[in-house]
């Protein structure tokens, strides 16, 4: 499966210009007709604002990746706000919802967990073959997660709006999650600036043995792997490698 990211600088709060922006990114990436699965941010059409009535998706905002996806022909990740969770949502070709997965953990150090709800429940879902795990942004920083799903996961998406400053975190961390798992990990990120936050993109893909897939950099646009993502790269990886055998179930665990 080719997968794309779509990294750009979200207009703070204003829906309509970001999707007029994603429309305009979408018709100019030259390799448009390669993709099989678009990834979008956090917060997609909003950034990531503690306006709880700005972030909720509307009718009209789902509508919009619905179409993008049908139009189109393709898979679509993105971000966004329902019924006070912040979530992370998955399309089919055809614009159906195949999974929703809410943040488990909010970002306490900037205040999200005064105004949104914490997800309980972590997520596994199948598109076109492949097992996924979704996560969002400070999710990250938390690899029990991911250890937790890795027997049965084959990719790992995480989108974020993770900030410029702690970019080197963002880059170690994802490529950390591919090379202890022995699967692909996808991070999905914005470029721009919130207020006085800078954010650098860094939007990239791991292989499961940590070898860089996809680096949009820190440019704004839809990026196109070179290479299809595979289910088959993943068990010969762990068929070569079997560490995840070797793993203990500890008493303090």
């Amino acid at each position: 499966m080719k997968l794309a990211l779509c990294q750009y600088a979200v207009k703070w709060e204003d829906k309509e210009a970001n999707k007029k922006r994603i429309e305009g990114l979408f018709e100019a990436c030259p390799r448009k007709k390669e993709i099989d699965w678009l990834i979008f941010s956090e917060m997609t059409l909003s950034g990531f604002t503690m306006n709880t009535s700005v972030a909720e998706l509307s009718g009209s905002d789902k509508d919009f990746f619905r179409d993008l996806a049908q139009r189109n022909n393709i898979n679509v990740s993105y971000g966004g706000v329902e019924n006070g969770f912040n979530n992370l949502i998955t399309l089919n070709r055809h614009g159906d919802r195949v999974n929703t997965y809410s943040k488990i953990h909010l970002y306490a150090f900037g205040g999200e967990d005064k105004h949104y709800k914490a997800g309980s429940k972590q997520e596994l879902f199948e598109l076109e073959g492949l097992k996924i795990m979704p996560a969002v942004c400070f999710d990250l920083r938390f690899p029990y997660l991911f250890w937790k799903m890795a027997e049965n996961a084959d990719l790992y998406l995480v989108i974020a709006a993770w900030p410029m400053r702690r970019a080197e975190h963002w880059i170690t961390m994802l490529r950390a999650r591919a090379i202890e798992n022995q699967a692909y990990c996808v991070g999905a990120n914005r470029i721009g600036l919130e207020g006085k936050l800078e954010y650098s993109g860094n939007s990239m893909c791991f292989d499961p043995l940590g070898k860089t897939a996809l680096d949009a950099g820190t440019g704004e646009g839809v990026f196109v792997s070179e290479t299809d993502v595979t289910r088959e790269l993943v068990a010969k990886t762990r068929e070569r490698y079997p560490f995840l055998k070797e793993r203990k179930n500890l008493p303090w665990q």
